[in-house]
């Protein structure tokens, strides 16, 4: 046994018990979905699909993934879905080389605004093997119809994709759909996000607008670290040899045997998605969003809040990221519409509520972490970044000094752990 090892993962759980975490993207799951990570069914190759494998001995194999591939059909009410990939890049590439060809034109949400890497950003597949256009939201932060619907027209996409990282606004899918009809476009909805709250029914569901729809697992879905692609009934009907399409994207086409050991974690958070208790608990995520956002002085309709902090000074998502860990409360640095400062040395923080939700949290704890973001946030005013690029490496060096030793935040941290400490933590608590 790796002694290293497990200190090192015994000293993460006890940093995820006594911290506050708060990265949207991030979430705790259930002792069940962690037995079934860390089942003997990772031994198993099982390239190919169920009935149709390259290996023997995949009969049990083959029942997991169907059932896995029932319960998504179920929760979604779509006619067919995937459950092999291994993350959301690798879904969001399978569904792009099954609809488009080598150089056609794709559209997505810009970085910048708020979208995702592989909707179209530069170095990334998206926009080096296709040629990406991207749309942006106004000066309101919300997307900028009337600019998609121009570019649109102008360019004719093969694809288009509607989903965000960064976006704290609900996604209006009939006004993607009326501009994919007018230029015969494939819509494709990227959910990774919203997931949890769409199945909860806080946020509408694609699925009457799209054609496909791909989600990762592992955020407000509350399963392990994966994705699925779901083709809906509209989408099957535009190309019915889009099952097809997708599963030699799969396999042979990005990816080889896929980890049955997620698959059947998968297919538990699932039938846990399914139970009464999730939609309780996806209406409890919005609700301390909404609270959290007040309290910060901005908005939220999703789990999602995207903080600007300009008022504190020039390029300060690091500074606040950094300041933030040192009291405890785990955030990600972010770039904010109109970005004043860098994409590396942004000026907003992205933040949310589905892990502390998870944990028990509710409104009146949303004012208490408010209260000490707040606290934390008035400790890096003057610490602006450095105009000058040249100087910033030797700045933010001495910025992490200078915070690590702060003795507010110090004070701060204790208080979070000594509250964070008294919610349960899955995979923790209950193991």
């Amino acid at each position: 046994m790796s002694s290293k090892v497990f200190k090192l993962i015994a000293e993460e759980a006890h940093r995820q018990k006594y911290g506050l975490e708060m990265i949207p993207s991030e979430n705790y799951v259930s002792k069940d979905v962690l037995r079934a990570l860390g089942s003997i069914l990772t031994n198993k190759y099982s390239e190919g699909f169920p009935g149709r494998r390259y290996y023997g001995g995949n009969e049990v194999i083959d029942k997991i993934e169907n059932y896995a591939v029932d319960l998504a059909k179920e929760l979604f009410g779509v006619p067919a879905a995937f459950v092999q990939s291994y993350s959301g890049s690798p879904a969001n590439q399978a569904i792009t080389m099954a609809v488009c060809e080598p150089g056609e034109i794709v559209m997505g949400l810009a970085l910048s605004s708020g979208g995702h890497l592989t909707h179209g950003a530069k170095l990334n597949f998206s926009s080096i093997f296709f040629k990406a256009v991207n749309y942006t939201v106004g000066e309101d932060w919300k997307i900028n119809f009337g600019e998609l619907e121009a570019l649109a027209k102008k360019h004719k996409p093969k694809m288009i994709w509607v989903g965000t990282t960064a976006y704290p606004f609900k996604l209006d899918y009939k006004k993607f759909r009326k501009i994919a009809d007018e230029v015969n476009a494939t819509l494709v909805a990227d959910i990774s996000h919203i997931t949890g709250l769409i199945i909860g029914g806080v946020h509408e569901s694609p699925v009457p607008y799209v054609d496909i729809i791909m989600t990762t697992t592992h955020k407000t879905l509350r399963g392990p670290r994966g994705a699925m692609i779901l083709v809906t009934d509209r989408g099957l009907k535009r190309d019915p040899e889009i099952k097809g399409k997708i599963e030699r994207a799969i396999i042979p086409g990005i990816q080889g045997g896929p980890h049955n050991h997620q698959t059947a974690a998968i297919a538990v958070s699932l039938e846990e998605a399914l139970k009464p208790s999730f939609k309780k608990y996806a209406a409890q995520v919005a609700k301390n969003a909404a609270v959290l956002a007040r309290e910060l002085g901005t908005v939220s309709e999703t789990h999602l809040i995207l903080l600007t902090l300009t008022e504190y000074g020039y390029g300060m998502g690091y500074q606040a990221q950094y300041a933030l860990e040192e009291a405890g409360i785990t955030v990600n640095k972010n770039t904010i519409p109109g970005e004043p400062a860098s994409p590396f040395y942004p000026s907003g923080i992205r933040l949310g509520t589905p892990a502390l939700t998870t944990r028990g949290m509710k409104e009146k704890d949303m004012v208490k972490v408010a209260s000490w973001i707040k606290m934390v946030l008035e400790e890096i005013r003057s610490l602006d970044l450095p105009e000058e690029q040249e100087k910033r490496k030797d700045f933010l060096k001495e910025v992490r000094v200078k915070l690590h030793q702060n003795k507010n935040l110090k004070k701060i941290r204790k208080e979070v752990e000594k509250f964070a400490g008294k919610f349960p933590m899955p995979g923790v608590d209950d193991i």
